[in-house]
């Protein structure tokens, strides 16, 4: 495998990754699948009495954190939104033991941080989550800063939030890091801040609301292998 010019013309500039976690990093639901959890949180939301927020179609979304965003959009009781909150970090919590590293993640962050790059995690999952996933992979060393989820849910990307305070931290210049994520509110908080963008899309329906974002397609990769050959190329 051969990575493209286009590829290697990202990722020359970086010193700084900001990684999303589930996705480029693992799958943070693979034993406890993600639409069978989103199902059990529209249960939790019918208890709150508030299924009324949400139409037939989204009630069928099988991304939880999608559904507590537009719950939180749409109820100004912070008390319920913060409790659906904290029930889906126990369910991530949860989840770490089974998850499943993406083919290639361990290998590219220990080669990336090898060759001096520096790390953030900036997710919409929870810190603790990613936390607790991270050191079950003994990677916790390349990763000194993790920023997720909190009970303000409006700073959930698309919101910028996590990736200013990384960049903060870092103490990096937006045009020397890259957001890696597998979403479009990945690549669109990204773009508020100036900061480049790699896509992870590992199917199809992954790759097609990356590119309906706006991700350029020579931007995106199926494989982290890609990321990891690019790399190991010396660029």
């Amino acid at each position: 495998m051969t990575a493209s010019k286009a590829l290697r013309e990202l990722l020359a500039p970086v010193r700084y990754v900001l990684w999303d976690l589930d996705g480029p990093i693992c799958r943070l639901f693979a034993g406890l699948p993600a639409n069978g959890v989103a199902r059990e949180l529209v249960k939790e939301i019918e208890r709150l009495g508030l299924d009324g927020l949400l139409d037939e179609e989204e009630r069928s979304d099988p991304d939880p954190q999608a559904l507590l965003h537009l719950v939180d959009q749409r109820h100004p009781d912070r008390a319920a939104t913060v409790r659906l909150e904290r029930w889906l970090t126990e369910q991530e919590l949860t989840a770490v033991p089974r998850a499943l590293p993406t083919p290639y993640a361990d290998p590219l962050i220990r080669t990336w941080s090898a060759l001096g790059a520096r790390f953030a995690i900036t997710t919409n999952n929870s810190a603790r989550a990613a936390a607790a996933y991270i050191e079950t992979r003994q990677l916790m060393g390349c990763f000194p800063y993790i920023y997720g989820r909190t009970e303000d849910l409006a700073r959930m990307k698309p919101d910028p939030h996590c990736l200013s305070r990384a960049l903060e931290a870092l103490a990096a210049q937006p045009s020397r890091a890259l957001m890696l994520g597998d979403a479009g509110t990945d690549y669109q908080a990204a773009r508020q801040l100036g900061v480049p963008f790699l896509g992870y899309a590992r199917d199809q329906a992954k790759l097609d609301p990356l590119l309906q974002a706006g991700v350029p397609r020579a931007h995106v990769v199926t494989s982290l292998e890609e990321v990891l050959v690019a790399l190991r190329s010396g660029l």
